[in-house]
């Protein structure tokens, strides 16, 4: 009784009071995004809603950390700190170390760009790439995120789902276009699933991005679920109907032996 009367009594602001530099210090970093590399002093305040000076404390404190550094050009980018936390990150899904080295394999042999992801919410992450040598690049990144209908390795992802919980994920969410051939229809992507399951593989043809190819594979952990997908993204000429067949071997090939990795270790 007590120890109710205590939790209920305790002031419910105290908490974030003490915090409020972390709240702030979090907020700033949560300026940055794909198009936004680098942040002024004033873009700062304005976002904060505080005086520029005391802007500039926070960034000093987070220069001072490592987690931001000044940028050449002017005012703020991410430092060198926010990368060793994206890479234990990576380390810590325990994926990576096994997989990276497999996908150098693949990426070489069929000479196209890897990706790896992992399924995040109602989407798809990328986690690890392999770029392949060509004019033109890929631009899928570590840390994108893919849509739940449209690209290779966001379906194999949502095909290792129960169906009734596919279903559920995409009626749950306002599927978009994002080229002639997105499929946004619920009930067209579920027959689509169906398909994947039976084969093993999803290949996507300009439903992300036009031009390109996707070809994907899911990868199995330790208690059998799927825990990632492997896939190769590719301008859509470089895979023609007759080099198909080989290349979504060869990518099955490499999931089964990253699958079969994750089993000896557990992950």
């Amino acid at each position: 009784m007590t120890g109710r009367k205590l939790e209920k009594t305790a002031p419910v602001g105290q908490y974030r009071e003490r915090n409020s530099t972390a709240d702030r210090a979090l907020d700033i970093l949560g300026l940055f995004s794909e198009s936004k590399l680098s942040v002024s002093g004033q873009e700062v305040a304005t976002a904060l809603g505080t005086a520029r000076s005391t802007a500039y404390r926070y960034l000093q404190s987070l220069v001072g950390s490592g987690f931001l550094e000044e940028d050449p050009g002017g005012g703020f980018r991410l430092g060198l700190r926010i990368l060793e936390l994206a890479r234990l990150a990576r380390r810590g899904y325990g994926l990576s170390e096994i997989a990276l080295p497999v996908m150098r394999n693949l990426c070489a042999e069929v000479g196209e760009t890897v990706l790896l992801t992992r399924r995040a919410a109602g989407a798809a992450i990328c986690v690890e790439r392999c770029e392949a040598e060509h004019p033109v690049r890929i631009s899928y990144e570590r840390g994108s995120v893919l849509p739940a209908n449209a690209g290779a390795s966001a379906l194999a992802l949502l095909a290792g789902l129960p169906e009734q919980e596919c279903r559920e994920l995409l009626e749950g969410q306002r599927l978009q276009r994002f080229t002639a051939r997105t499929v946004t229809d619920v009930n067209v992507l579920m027959n689509r699933l169906r398909e994947i399951r039976q084969d093993g593989y999803c290949v996507s043809r300009g439903e992300l991005d036009a031009d390109i190819l996707g070809i994907a594979v899911p990868v199995q952990g330790s208690s059998g679920g799927a825990v990632a997908a492997l896939s190769i993204a590719a301008l859509e000429h470089r895979v023609p109907d007759r080099r198909l067949e080989e290349v979504i071997t060869a990518v099955r090939r490499a999931a089964e032996l990253i699958s079969d990795q994750l089993a000896v270790t557990g992950d």
